[in-house]
């Protein structure tokens, strides 16, 4: 299988987030003729820092973000202008119809000959008077791309379900973080002293971390946790109150990055994210943590193994929204040290071998180089 690209890769996306900076990194690295990612700036309050490209190249879009909520769509000025001067051989663009300009962008790539991939989530089905309209539009859309990545086996099912053609649609999980090099940390039998819980990110309404504080003080008395919150966020200050009332156990270290993780998630027995989001689920992983999460986009469907007659998992997917099945799921997972040693195993096992930044770019140069044939 050919590892490279041997021509030039264009990408699109609405924002360049720092958790995608190193993927594009590594596949322009994958890519002969260089890789050329085309993004703007978010909307107002989305509080989304740019990456920072060192392999790729960054070309600036001009956002302009119409309406909001379930009718937000976003234009992109200076598209046309991109593609003519990159001149790419390959166009990714994202799969989200709510993109007026990517249309013209297609146009401009169909008519020279060249290959447009889409890359999306996937096509979750649609309700209400006007879900058979809008499903055919979606339809019809996808149908311009040459082919569909997408970031779970979930969203290649809604893709095939669809009508969109199955054997063109591919699925590179969403990786954040690269292939491990090093071994976990050598964690103890043993709890020593009370066992630590950890979250890592951005503090969001929708990380639902007001569940985890009140799940922590609903354990019985032995059980409850060292709970540690890294990050900053709109919440920070609310939460901090609500711990103060009910969980004062709860630690706040603030943000830290980087390096800056690396004792957290080496102190860590188990890593909880109770809401969406949250790609710092794969870098606990990689410190073999075992994972609570809460139900995504489909992403954890691949990252969170329930356990089997032959396997513990490595982790769990929340059922339902709430304090209380959390409380459930944590009682479970501080019962036994033994068994989340074995789950954090599996949780290595999954970074190292099937879900990183490595074998994501692989699907894409895979996929590129099979459109050229």
């Amino acid at each position: 299988m050919n590892k490279h690209f041997a021509g030039k890769l264009a990408i699109q996306q609405r924002v360049l987030p720092p958790y995608r900076a190193g993927f594009f990194d590594l596949l322009a690295a994958a890519c002969d003729g260089g890789l050329s990612v085309f993004a703007g700036n978010p909307r107002p309050g989305e509080a989304i820092p740019r990456g920072e490209l060192h392999a790729a190249r960054f070309a600036p879009a001009r956002n302009l973000h119409l309406l909001g909520g379930p009718v937000y769509f976003c234009w992109q000025a200076g598209l046309p202008d991109w593609l003519a001067d990159w001149d790419p051989d390959a166009l990714v663009v994202e799969a989200n119809p709510r993109y007026l300009s990517t249309p013209a962008a297609l146009e401009w790539m169909k008519q020279r000959g060249r290959s447009v991939v889409g890359w999306g989530l996937g096509a979750p089905a649609l309700s209400g008077p006007l879900a058979g309209l809008r499903r055919s539009r979606r339809l019809a859309f996808v149908r311009q791309f040459d082919a569909l990545i997408t970031y779970s086996r979930r969203g290649a099912d809604e893709y095939a379900a669809l009508g969109f053609t199955a054997d063109r649609i591919f699925v590179a999980p969403n990786a954040a973080v690269p292939r491990p090099v090093v071994s976990p940390p050598a964690r103890p039998p043993a709890f020593e002293g009370r066992p630590v819980v950890l979250f890592v990110g951005r503090l969001l309404r929708r990380k639902r971390l007001d569940d985890l504080l009140i799940a922590c003080a609903a354990l019985p008395g032995e059980l409850q946790p060292r709970l540690v919150i890294v990050g900053e966020g709109p919440e920070e200050r609310d939460l901090k109150d609500l711990a103060g009332q009910i969980y004062p156990r709860a630690e706040f270290p603030g943000a830290k990055h980087g390096p800056e993780l690396a004792p957290y998630f080496a102190a860590a027995d188990l890593f909880v994210l109770p809401g969406t989001g949250g790609l710092a689920a794969q870098e606990a992983m990689s410190y073999g943590l075992p994972v609570i999460m809460g139900r995504g986009d489909g992403t954890n469907d691949d990252l969170v193994r329930p356990s089997t007659r032959t396997s513990p998992g490595n982790g769990w997917q929340l059922a339902e929204e709430g304090a209380t099945t959390l409380a459930e799921t944590l009682r479970l997972a501080l019962a036994s040290a033994p068994r989340l040693r074995k789950m954090g195993a599996l949780s290595y096992h999954i970074v190292r071998e099937e879900i990183n930044l490595q074998k994501m770019a692989a699907v894409f140069v895979g996929v590129l180089n099979g459109l050229r044939k």
